[in-house]
């Protein structure tokens, strides 16, 4: 990636915060529907649904998740901060594989010395291996 390129950003599919909203408004129908009185259930499905939307939220105030240009590259941090990270301060760009239940699950890791980045197809809106390769082929060579 040259100085003129434009950056590259990848963010949250739009249709996730949607399914997530969706989900917190059925775990609340299902902690009316089956708290028969108790409390302590109306109460567990409240705050499962809260968090469902919580998570909904940042999807929505902050969907680019992971972006680069010639300067370096820039990930979520904290709820729905950002944080530049130099090209110089990333040691390693890897894809982390592990099968599980009979299906294998990816993650992007980005290792800055002091901090580790971990993102997910789902919060990249595409393979944590197409990411890689384009973060490889827009590192600047050393």
């Amino acid at each position: 990636m040259d100085e003129t390129s434009p950056a590259r950003q990848w963010r949250v599919p739009a249709s996730l915060p949607a399914a997530k909203l969706a989900g917190a408004v059925l775990l609340i129908a299902l902690g009316l529907l089956f708290a028969d009185g108790d409390a302590v259930r109306l109460a567990l499905a409240l705050l499962a649904a809260a968090v469902v939307a919580g998570s909904a939220v940042r999807d929505l105030i902050a969907p680019v998740r992971l972006a680069v240009d010639p300067t370096g590259l820039t990930v979520v941090h904290g709820f729905a901060g950002h944080r530049l990270l130099p090209w110089t301060t990333i040691e390693a760009i890897t894809v982390d594989r592990r099968p599980r239940l009979g299906l294998t699950s990816e993650v992007l890791e980005i290792d800055a010395g002091e901090s580790l980045h971990l993102f997910g197809r789902f919060e990249l809106g595409t393979t944590p291996e197409e990411v890689a390769a384009e973060l490889r082929a827009a590192r600047p060579v050393r």
